[in-house]
């Protein structure tokens, strides 16, 4: 599963973008005669990485998109595939094995993956907006020493928040964290877990304080093999059904002091910095999903011959076709916008919010009417249309409902004029 190019060997032999541009560290905007490049414009790098991953998701995984979703099973070989490729440690140093790359890579990698299948690119996207993430801002030096080269090389992540009783109201979590001697012991049971079923490590939110309320909650590292950690049925889900969705339930799981991810009580402030990067990696994922659909689309369209013309040519699909295709754009826009900012350093959830926010309602717009401009064999499994528009749905939820991102998005208009 070796192309020519892949992540890892290709950010290993590129120099970086200069490390300082108008006083900001560690950007990644190159100048051409002293004017910022359009948003969209890819470097070299970038494209290459584009077109790396788009081979390898249009001959690896394209052949088993059906099976997968309707076994509801990820192919292991996949996920295999993806680490040989560089996919699952884009970010992660080189001297640990990763790719040593940029966010705004992952970010093209998780959109080119959806074009073709939800589920591998979500898979992708936890591993590297989350839980690589995670580790490399708030793990101690010896803990990233010890997951980081096996994070690049097999070890797939899984991030534990949600439960029945906290969903969007995440910190309301009732999982519990105890100290019994030289340890932490863990209960509680998580639902909603992504990557669950072939995950070998996991990071637990539990609350070691509850009078203190969400400045009890503290982020724990547990390994798949530790006793009581229990890996539950996998959800029957409308889309993304290739993607494991399970429960984790913590049963007296007892870890070390060593196993705690960052300072004690500071899980929740860790949480929403993760997640306001990840949902720009949704953002990336929703996009992939309606460029996905419009491409499977437009050839039927030139193809397909009512009233003795390509229904193509009639003016209803040609406008709906172009108001699509501009919705499209301006989510690439959004996306694009908010993971250059991250990746310059710069202010970011307000962008990231409306990326998460207006990518997932675009996928959902797009993927319906291509069903609808498809007719009949938009809705039945043979196209994969139908697949498209089933996937488009839970980026709505995930990673935060639209009402949430809603939310974030007033709250930081309401900041920037109180400013």
């Amino acid at each position: 599963m070796h192309f020519i190019y892949n992540a890892r060997n290709l950010y290993s032999s590129i120099s970086h973008y200069p490390t300082s541009v108008a006083g900001v560290s560690r950007t990644h905007r190159w100048l051409s005669g002293g004017l910022l490049n359009p948003v969209t414009q890819l470097s070299d790098e970038e494209q290459t990485m584009r077109d790396t991953v788009s081979r390898f998701a249009r001959e690896k995984i394209q052949p088993l998109v059906r099976e997968m979703d309707e076994k509801s099973e990820m192919d292991k070989g996949i996920i295999k595939g993806m680490f040989e490729q560089g996919l699952m440690g884009i970010e992660i140093d080189p001297q640990y094995g990763g790719s040593g790359s940029t966010f705004f890579s992952s970010v093209i990698a998780i959109e080119e993956l959806a074009k073709v299948d939800a589920s591998v690119s979500v898979c992708c996207d936890v591993q590297n907006t989350l839980i690589n993430a995670y580790f490399r801002e708030y793990a101690s030096q010896e803990m990233k020493d010890r997951y980081f080269p096996r994070l690049a090389k097999d070890l797939l992540g899984s991030f534990c928040l949600s439960e029945a009783v906290s969903g969007s109201d995440a910190f309301s979590l009732q999982c519990s964290a105890t100290q019994g001697g030289d340890d932490w012991i863990l209960n509680g049971e998580k639902l909603w877990i992504t990557n669950a079923e072939h995950a070998g490590v996991y990071i637990v939110h539990a609350n070691y304080d509850f009078s203190k309320k969400h400045r009890g909650i503290t982020a724990f590292v547990v390994e798949r093999d530790t006793p009581g950690l229990i890996i539950g049925k996998k959800e029957d889900k409308l889309g993304i059904r290739a993607s494991s969705t399970c429960t984790v339930t913590l049963d007296n799981v007892r870890i070390p002091h060593s196993q705690v991810l960052g300072e004690v009580g500071k899980g929740y402030k860790y949480a929403i910095e993760s997640l306001n990067i990840g949902r720009i990696g949704i953002g990336a994922q929703m996009l992939g999903v309606a460029e996905g659909a419009l491409n499977a689309t437009i050839p039927y369209l030139n193809e397909r011959v009512q009233f003795n013309r390509k229904i193509g040519e009639f003016q209803a699909m040609r406008h709906l076709k172009a108001e699509l295709a501009t919705q499209i754009e301006a989510t690439k826009l959004l996306v694009y916008n908010a993971a250059r900012l991250r990746d310059n350093g710069l202010p970011f959830i307000k962008e990231a919010a409306m990326a998460k926010y207006y990518s997932s309602e675009v996928a959902c717009k797009v993927t319906g009417r291509c069903i609808e401009m498809m007719g009949g064999v938009g809705f039945v499994k043979n196209f994969p249309v139908e697949k498209f528009y089933r996937d488009a749905k839970i980026g709505q939820i995930y990673e935060g409902t639209t009402f949430i991102q809603l939310n974030t998005i007033s709250d930081c208009i309401d900041k920037e004029f109180i400013n």
